[in-house]
């Protein structure tokens, strides 16, 4: 007989002053979910709803991922949708290899550095339609099931069309953060009435307001525009009818991106990346995303004896700090669209370039803003997971970036596009200098982790990440290692404290650790800021047993781990 395992979500412990915080306070409540058939990890518990009702009825590990996709874009619209981006990981069982997939958009074929400075701006803007970019994770799921999936994307969409057209109640941490969107026309390109109109019809049903937590919504637009996709495919939106009511009203707005551009794009099938720790090995994928910092923080740590520190020891915070500090100072001068990359993002892993930066850690002393090493010059998001009884594992990312992106909806579409455009540079002569058809530089990077036998054997392991901007690479480091190092059970991995880096000396750590580390670190220079209305990332994770399933979903967010 079937059954199902299922734990709610907690909500965040209260900060309290940054030197009074008690080491005894955490977010512990849930269990890890142990499953014997498959599991699912999502943000928010309809979407691991839908997932698991996939499996349920035989469907494998991609077309639980790409059901459970459509439904956060309706559940967790500021976050995710058909207007963003995606990545993935996916272990195949069949052929025991890690595959990748690279479902991020081009910058339309009309912006040029230029013509931003002649329009007056010093930066690409964050949000309207100058910063929209195509968006590419529809054709991304479309791949995912074409190659791997044993239904059809119309059947993947058919729940969240459902439930579009139904409606469902708002859960409460989504609600709080939706609520914001009350105050998005105050920013960057965000004062024209006509996208305020097209946005509010869809987002604040009430006119000005968002819908709180418990509060009905439904989003008949949506479901019409997924309808539309199931019935006719995805050319719908790359060059078809939608795609030319997008194009037609960014074009109206000044954006830069053509029919043709969305004619003419593609996904990649990439090979991942990977660095080693002790008998791990961690999978990333390569530029244009930032994944290759998590692996040169790894690499650099693997040089110091974490564990004779203590877990959130200041030591251990501080060395962690530091190298993330130099992880993203070479990341911001070397990353990019690949075709236009100076420097190999393999350069960042060799032997004896991670010895050198290694040996810029001060272990007294944090440092302000580390150089970019000699040989190289220089958000908002749903991240789930999904494994079935076949041994398949999803690693699946997907993002619109900012809250609710860009702001522009197009009238009667039901979805915010994208603003991976903010994530160029306006400074030249780098990989990432804003241009025509460029993949941006990307934050969302889905994580997978395998474990090394006595001959160099892999076996696949864990599949994880955490969603949240420059969160996600320092969030993936401490992830692993809280499992590696520290021996917890996956649910303790995900609920440990954390900290962020920001910028400089500045840092922000969670309730949960010590006060004295915390003192400790202040006398070596770091700058703790306020945790309150800092983003920690949310985790979602499953990792393989001898037999079965662990899974865990992170109290930070809505989400649910559930298995079968």
């Amino acid at each position: 007989m079937k059954f199902c395992l299922a734990l709610l979500a907690l909500t965040l412990v209260p900060t309290g002053s940054l030197l009074s915080q008690s080491p005894h306070m955490d977010m512990r409540g849930r269990s890890t979910v142990f499953a014997p058939n498959g599991a699912v990890a999502t943000s928010q518990p309809l979407a691991t709803a839908a997932a698991l009702a996939v499996l349920e009825r035989g469907g494998n590990a991609v077309d639980a991922a790409v059901t459970a996709a459509a439904v956060l874009g309706l559940v967790e619209p500021h976050m995710t949708g058909i207007g963003g981006d995606m990545f993935a990981l996916v272990w195949w069982a069949a052929d025991r290899e890690l595959h990748g997939l690279n479902a991020s958009g081009r910058s339309g074929s009309m912006v040029t550095l230029e013509r931003l400075v002649e329009r007056g701006s010093s930066r690409v803007p964050s949000r309207g339609a100058e910063s929209v970019t195509v968006p590419g994770a529809l054709a991304g799921w479309e791949a995912l099931l074409s190659r791997f999936g044993s239904v059809s994307l119309a059947d993947a969409l058919q729940p969240a069309i459902g439930l579009a057209g139904e409606g469902f109640p708002v859960s409460p941490i989504i609600a709080g953060q939706w609520a914001n969107a009350e105050n998005l026309w105050t920013g960057d390109g965000m004062h024209d009435g006509t996208l305020r109109e097209a946005f509010s019809a869809t987002y604040l049903p009430s006119g000005s307001k968002a819908p709180r937590a418990g509060e009905w919504f439904r989003n008949q637009d949506l479901a019409s525009s997924y309808s539309a996709i199931a019935r006719d495919g995805i050319g719908v939106l790359y060059g078809g009818a939608l795609g030319h009511r997008v194009v037609d009203h960014l074009q109206a707005l000044g954006g830069f991106v053509t029919l043709d551009d969305l004619r003419q794009h593609t996904v990649s099938w990439v090979e991942p990346m990977s660095a080693t720790f002790g008998n791990y090995r961690l999978y990333e994928l390569p530029p244009n995303g930032q994944g290759v910092a998590a692996l040169e923080m790894l690499e650099i740590l693997e040089g110091f004896d974490l564990r004779s520190m203590g877990h959130n020891s200041a030591a251990y915070l501080h060395h962690l700090i530091e190298a993330k500090k130099l992880a993203y100072a070479d990341l911001e001068f070397v990353v990019g669209d690949p075709d236009h990359m100076t420097v190999s993002a393999d350069q960042l892993l060799q032997d004896d370039f991670i010895t050198e930066r290694r040996a810029l850690i001060d272990p007294a002393r944090a440092a302000d803003q580390p150089d970019p090493a000699a040989a190289v010059t220089t958000s908002e998001t749903i991240y789930l997971t999904v494994t079935d009884r076949h041994g398949n594992m999803v690693s699946f990312i997907n993002s619109i970036y900012s809250e609710f992106g860009s702001g522009v909806v197009v009238p009667g579409t039901g979805f915010a596009l994208q603003n991976r455009g903010a994530g160029f540079t306006m400074e030249r002569d780098r990989a990432n200098t804003v241009g025509p058809r460029k993949l941006p530089f990307h934050t969302i990077i889905p994580a997978f982790a395998t474990r090394i036998g006595p001959v160099g054997s892999e076996t696949p392991w864990l599949s994880f990440g955490v969603m949240g901007g420059s969160m996600q690479p320092q969030g993936h480091v401490q992830m692993l290692l809280n499992l590696v190092v520290f021996g917890m059970d996956l649910q303790e991995a995900v609920d440990a404290s954390r900290f962020r880096h920001l910028s400089g000396r500045r840092v922000a750590i969670e309730p949960g650790v010590a006060t004295d580390a915390l003192r400790v670190l202040q006398s070596m220079g770091h700058e703790l800021v306020d945790p309150a209305g800092v983003a920690f990332g949310g985790a979602q994770a499953i990792m393989r047993l001898d037999r079965g399933w662990a899974a865990a979903s992170d109290p930070r967010k809505d989400g649910m781990a559930a298995g079968h």
